[in-house]
């Protein structure tokens, strides 16, 4: 066979070979198209992204604990490690970073790794105040055209999320008036934990405390099981926000994603008595969100630990949906938790003749794998579901109104200076103190 015929049956024949592998060579899955990512945190939370992250270079890993530090190092043997993520932060070949540390850091990681050009997934809450919210999603708006990022709220994912999102803007019930989300979640706790013991050689105690005022070691700080330890800290106001931060930030997110809200204009809470070291369990916060240009302005609130919402009509109990969201509208109510929903017309009639569904073709499509969206979008368009500036505003909402229930008046805010402008002494509660040696912003 001449050398011509040759290749020219070599080319038909592996023609097939040739086209297949294209989407993986060109593509997002190329082999020269990888993330190299740094994962903080490499037990609990981080146990959870070993999945999705394991397509791409795992080049760092980070967490203050060595003993699950060596677990991370098992999945990824061939990774660098670290105690301190900001040394992690400062390996030259990282960018992108999975940041699965306790919530008194987050914002100081977002922000840090934003600043050396890496993209970031941040678990939530992406701050435990309105400070912290505010400069992480400002400096996200400054890279927003060279940088991805997405907060750790996954039931995002869950397809009702776009069902009840189509059926309060297409008017299912209405002009929207009132919007409510509540959680159920109880934990009460006394105060910060008595010093007991010294911290065990493989924990840099120093390092978890981080950027928040020292407190004495307890081995209570982190009992509990993979995945769900930070309900042993994240009552405390060093070192979290609550059940505000915590299921308040996945549930208040079905109301979120539905109502395309900026900041409000005023924000009120009560609960609990004040605790000076604990945030409060039982609790409700309520705002004036401004109008947009499909509805008019609404109330929205958040209920925990027991406080609840008034309910729609004597035969729907709320209270048993752990977690939920409520929609009022001039011609009935939408109630929903997180895959499902029900609409209950108001009592004019009830015949929805007013509501024209959307066609099939017209649905909001499936969102697919939350963390998945995130790398693909680290890659190419840059766009996720849950960026910080549509999270950033939810997280410095519900960080507002936890200084209202502090200062315990209804407070005005200026979500374009980020200061309240009616209650001066509020304005001391929007920052946190933070240790020396340890910056927000470096």
């Amino acid at each position: 066979m001449k050398r011509r015929q040759f290749l020219k049956s070599a080319a038909v024949a592996g023609a097939g070979t040739l086209i297949l592998p294209r989407v993986k060579l060109f593509g997002a899955e190329a082999p020269g198209n990888k993330l190299n990512i740094a994962l903080l945190g490499t037990w609990g939370r981080g146990e959870a992204h070993f999945n999705a992250i394991s397509s791409e270079n795992v080049v760092a890993l980070c967490d203050v604990n060595e003993e699950h530090l060596a677990f991370g190092a098992k999945k990824f043997p061939k990774a660098r490690t670290y105690t301190d993520w900001r040394k992690c932060l400062d390996q030259k070949d990282v960018n992108a970073v999975v940041c699965c540390t306790a919530d008194h850091t987050h914002a100081f990681v977002a922000n840090w790794a934003l600043n050396r050009g890496q993209h970031v997934y941040m678990e939530k809450p992406l701050g435990i105040s309105v400070e912290e919210s505010r400069v992480a999603r400002a400096n996200y708006l400054k890279n927003k055209s060279k940088l991805a990022t997405q907060v750790g709220t996954q039931r995002h994912a869950i397809e009702n999320f776009n069902r009840v999102r189509e059926l309060i803007k297409d008017g299912a019930i209405g002009e929207l008036r009132e919007v409510c989300a509540w959680g159920n979640r109880q934990l009460p706790r006394p105060g910060y934990l008595p010093a007991e013991g010294e911290p065990p050689k493989h924990l840099h105690y120093d390092l978890w405390i981080g950027p928040s005022p020292m407190h004495p070691y307890n081995p209570g700080y982190f009992s509990g099981k993979s995945g769900m330890n930070c309900l042993q800290w994240n009552m405390y106001w060093d070192f979290g926000s609550g059940q505000v931060g915590d299921m308040g930030a996945h549930t208040m997110d079905l109301a979120w994603n539905a109502l395309d809200a900026d900041l409000p204009t005023s924000a009120e809470a009560k609960g609990d008595p004040f605790n000076p070291e604990v945030t409060p369990v039982k609790l409700e916060m309520h705002f004036e969100i401004p109008s947009n240009d499909w509805r008019p302005a609404i109330r929205l609130s958040w209920y925990q630990g027991g406080a609840m919402p008034e309910s729609p009509a004597p035969f729907i109990d709320l209270k048993r949906i752990g977690h939920g969201a409520m929609f009022e509208g001039t011609e009935g109510t939408l109630v929903a938790d997180f895959g499902s929903r029900m609409i209950f017309p108001s009592s004019k009639g009830g015949n929805m003749t007013y509501y024209k569904r959307r066609s099939k073709e017209e649905l909001i499509p499936p969102l697919g794998d939350f963390q998945k969206q995130w790398i693909n979008a680290c890659k190419g368009s840059l766009k996720t579901s849950c960026d910080f500036d549509y999270n950033g505003r939810m997280c410095e909402m519900m960080c507002l109104g936890l200084v209202a229930y502090r200062v315990g008046k209804k407070i005005s805010y200026d979500g374009r200076t980020g200061r309240v402008t009616n209650v001066p002494e509020a304005n001391e509660f929007l920052t946190r103190k933070y240790r020396p040696g340890w910056t927000l912003n470096g």
